[in-house]
């Protein structure tokens, strides 16, 4: 097993099926034989490929949104580690549809760290970005404010979940 997995049994990815969730997927089935792995993205279609690509009974696709905190308290149910890696991530797109992205990074990623408080999580990781540092457009904002809320996850949890 690998010594960075030590302990955990099931781990859910949001975003799962973007290119982080199939590497990391990827790499926890050759390397671990004994954990579970939670998909959870939007996107029936990659999870479709995804299914067919890694074929492994240790892997469950649960089709959802981080918008939807009832949905990600399913998913993380009985899970030892999160890895929030969900976000949308086209920095035109965001100068266009700010809200859009507020929603999802921001409040996706408090919803991620209510859900994951609520089920006791045992560890949560935000995926974030280079372009939160300085961040100067919307797409580095609304990532800067997720790291923020997530850093600040742990004084709301001190004896609960590490994020």
């Amino acid at each position: 097993m690998s010594n960075d997995l030590i302990g955990y049994r099931t781990i859910c990815i949001t975003g799962g099926t973007g290119s982080f969730g199939n590497a990391f997927a990827t790499h926890v089935l050759t390397t671990c034989h004994d954990v579970k792995i939670r998909i959870f993205s939007r996107d029936e279609y990659k999870q479709s490929i995804m299914r067919t690509q890694l074929g492994d009974d240790r892997m469950s696709y649960l089709l959802g949104d981080v918008r939807d905190i009832e949905r990600l308290r399913l998913a993380f149910h009985g899970a030892d580690l999160v890895i929030h890696a969900a976000a949308l991530k086209r920095i035109d797109s965001a100068e266009y549809n700010p809200l859009e992205y507020i929603q999802t990074n921001v409040g996706g990623s408090a919803n991620v760290v209510r859900a994951a408080i609520d089920c006791g999580v045992r560890r949560s990781i935000l995926l974030s970005t280079d372009k939160a540092v300085s961040s100067v457009t919307t797409y580095g904002s609304t990532k800067a404010l997720a790291e923020r809320l997530w850093v600040q996850a742990n004084v709301y949890a001190p004896s609960g979940p590490v994020f």
